[in-house]
């Protein structure tokens, strides 16, 4: 193949940036190597949406690169693809937030502990900072799996805000947070005050999905209950970042008489208790009453002064959202209703089909 002189000033600007950007040295500082994809990215765009040099170019630069750069990864076809998508998916996209722009001029400032400018930049116009901050895998993560720009930046904020890993962002992806934050009916707005109101609101999901749960057809409340305790992590991923366990079947006593909440837990952004209530069957307007007895137990028992009202949270199989507004309408109490999921049930057939424990240790013995 004859290369052009134009094509090999491409390159050598390539390498240069390489050199520039020091990415040996900081090819484990995330920053660095964002700025790094982002520069490359749009170098990638830009020459390729320029010139005609065929469909081979992504191979012939991997090449080039990996000839030129042996120890260092990330100059494969497949990533220098996945850079230049990266490029295109936030700056093609005029509806991205303002918080994810940070104009050059900005950057260019030095802060308090600085008195050097930002370098290398990310873009030619603003700065996506939070996607400096959240690791190259999971940014291919989400531009691979999402394409609406808004869904995009909620996990990004997500992922910084909860520090998830990987495979814990590709998991919230799957069970559709984003479309399930925020959803739950609540009467938040006339019990909590302004942004507490705004903060409860985002916490409850709706539907809330238990897909880690394993049951059989004749399950009950209290095998729910009992599994979401085993699954605890799993359980408080669900519920999302800042609850705090603190007891199941949570006693507390009115004279002689006892009560047992499902699940009490604290959220300590919120710096409130939050009495979660399990019901296996659609809801019914009395389950809000119950639950707003519970609510006046625990701001009479456990809530300190300077705590804020507890809450409660009812999940149901199944609501009807206006039923569910009346019910709450004239409750002073913070309460919301989502629906729950839970994950396929084992059938019965296939259930009677599969070995016993001690069918199998039995055979273990016999080997």
């Amino acid at each position: 193949m004859e290369i052009s002189p134009e094509y090999k000033n491409w390159i050598a600007e390539v390498k240069a940036k390489v050199h520039s950007s020091q990415i040996k040295a900081a090819i484990a500082v995330n920053t660095a190597l964002i700025e790094f994809y982002w520069d490359l990215g749009r170098m990638l765009s830009e020459m390729i949406k320029q010139s005609n040099w065929g469909d081979k170019v992504l191979e012939n630069v991997s090449r080039y690169l990996r000839l030129e750069f042996p120890d260092i990864k990330g100059f494969s076809v497949t990533n220098l693809k996945y850079t230049k998508i990266f490029y295109e998916y936030f700056t093609f996209r005029p509806q991205v937030e303002d918080e994810m722009r940070i104009p050059l001029k900005e950057l260019s400032k030095p802060t308090d502990n600085q008195n050097h400018t930002t370098s290398p930049q990310i873009g030619n116009e603003f700065s996506h900072q939070l996607l400096r901050q959240i690791p190259w895998g999971h940014i291919k993560v989400i531009i691979t799996k999402i394409k609406d720009i808004e869904e995009a930046l909620f996990y990004i904020h997500k992922t910084k805000e909860n520090n998830w890993s990987r495979d814990i962002l590709a998991l919230q992806i799957e069970s559709n947070l984003y479309e399930r934050s925020g959803k739950a009916v609540t009467n938040f707005t006339h019990t909590l005050p302004a942004p507490g109101s705004d903060l409860a609101q985002q916490t409850l999901k709706d539907p809330y999905i238990f897909d880690f749960l394993q049951l059989t057809e004749d399950y009950k409340e209290r095998d729910i209950e009992n599994q979401l305790i085993q699954h605890i992590t799993r359980f408080l991923l669900e519920l999302g970042k800042g609850f705090a366990f603190i007891g199941r079947q949570y006693n507390i006593k009115l004279n002689q008489k006892e009560y047992f909440i499902d699940l009490l837990f604290y959220h300590i952004p919120m710096q409130c208790y939050v009495v979660v209530e399990l019901k296996n069957r659609d809801f019914e307007p009395e389950f809000a009453g119950k639950l707003n007895f519970y609510l006046t137990l625990i701001d009479k028992t456990l809530k300190r002064p300077n705590e804020n009202p507890t809450i409660g949270i009812l999940l149901c199989r199944g609501k009807d959202n206006l039923e569910v507004e009346y019910a709450l309408q004239d409750i002073h109490k913070p309460i919301g209703v989502s629906e729950f999921e839970l994950s396929t049930q084992l059938p019965e057939n296939l259930k009677s089909s599969l070995p016993t424990i001690e069918e199998i240790e039995e055979q273990l013995k016999d080997k």
